[in-house]
């Protein structure tokens, strides 16, 4: 599954850390670093972390299928702020 966190919009709460740790972590207290392409047995946990997001800078989608961009362009594994 894709991920994508809108970092302008995060704030740093850390709901997305505590409910999906192995996909997102808080480095410090602004810089999040996360798994744009969380495994699916993270979906449930995600799902969780999405929800509870007091911003909704989460966004998640549909599965990755074979032949998909492995990345998105300028995407990169972990953000700061």
């Amino acid at each position: 599954m894709r991920l994508v966190v809108d970092l302008n919009r995060c704030q740093g709460y850390a709901q997305c850390a505590f409910l999906a740790p192995d996909v997102f972590a808080m480095h410090g207290e602004e810089a999040l670093t996360y798994n744009p392409r969380a495994d699916e047995d993270q979906r449930e946990n995600v799902a969780r972390a999405v929800a509870a997001c007091p911003v909704q800078a989460i966004l998640a989608d549909a599965p990755d299928t074979p032949g998909e961009m492995t990345a998105a362009p300028g995407e990169e594994e972990s953000h700061g702020r």
